[in-house]
């Protein structure tokens, strides 16, 4: 496999479960004896990484305490704090510029949520040369809610729309990047991947792949779906993971 290094976005203030953690930063719940946050790492680990980052930003002592007196055997981590909102695209780009590394690609993660998909269709879109960046695209019933991925009978992205009823893909959350391609990224903060990062770069002509996926998901971003987060990992994590 390439050398792909993940970075783990955890820097948000989790406002819609507030009540329900207290003082603990939302990647740091504990779901299944250990913090969601671990196995995402896990997750990561059994991928094949074998290094991530996390950016962290509201109470991010207390996952880079955690994961100092936590080591994960075969993969390394490392935690950095942005001091203001950077927005989920700028935490990305000050966690790399803050570990100093340059792999050939990035392997981007939302920490507070996880899908039950193999990611080696994703990393083998970057077998084809001209793909700058992928992102991993989750079949749903009806994108209404979330805004869709409108890409071509190849799978390059055309755009996002918000508009879409019905059946289609969405962004999931997960993205890879060509190290050599950041230095496309607008250098303005705050900086968001959907807003910002994507439409710059298809305005540069930079090839962006869509990798369909239809795999169990979970984002614990409100108080229903982090009631559901001890059965998602019991029901998909103790088995293999599904490939995409």
């Amino acid at each position: 496999m390439i050398d792909i290094k993940a970075v783990i976005l955890a820097g948000g203030y989790g406002t819609r479960i507030k009540h329900l953690i207290s003082d603990i930063p939302k990647p740091m719940f504990r779901v299944a004896e250990k913090p969601f946050i671990e196995w995402i790492i896990s997750y990561l680990k059994q991928q094949g990484i074998k290094q991530g980052i996390i950016s962290t930003g509201y109470l991010g002592e207390v996952i880079e305490e955690y994961f100092n007196q936590h080591k994960i055997s075969g993969i390394d981590i490392n935690c950095y704090q942005e001091k203001t909102q950077l927005g989920t695209a700028g935490g990305f780009i000050h966690a790399v510029k803050q570990s100093g590394l340059s792999p050939e690609a990035w392997l981007v993660m939302n920490g507070d949520s996880l899908i039950a998909s193999n990611l080696e269709k994703l990393i083998s879109y970057l077998d084809i040369e001209e793909v700058g960046c992928v992102i991993l695209g989750m079949s749903v019933n009806d994108t209404s809610r979330y805004g869709s991925l409108i890409f071509d009978d190849s799978n390059n992205l055309l755009r996002f729309s918000e508009k879409e009823n019905g059946q289609g893909f969405i962004n999931g959350g997960i993205y890879l990047f060509r190290h050599k391609i950041l230095e496309y990224f607008p250098s303005k903060y705050p900086l968001s991947f959907e807003y910002d990062i994507f439409p710059t770069l298809l305005q540069q002509n930079i090839k962006i792949k869509v990798c369909e996926v239809q795999s169990p998901f979970l984002d614990i971003g409100t108080p229903e779906t982090l009631m559901q987060a001890e059965k998602f990992i019991k029901e998909n994590f103790t088995n293999l993971i599904k490939p995409c």
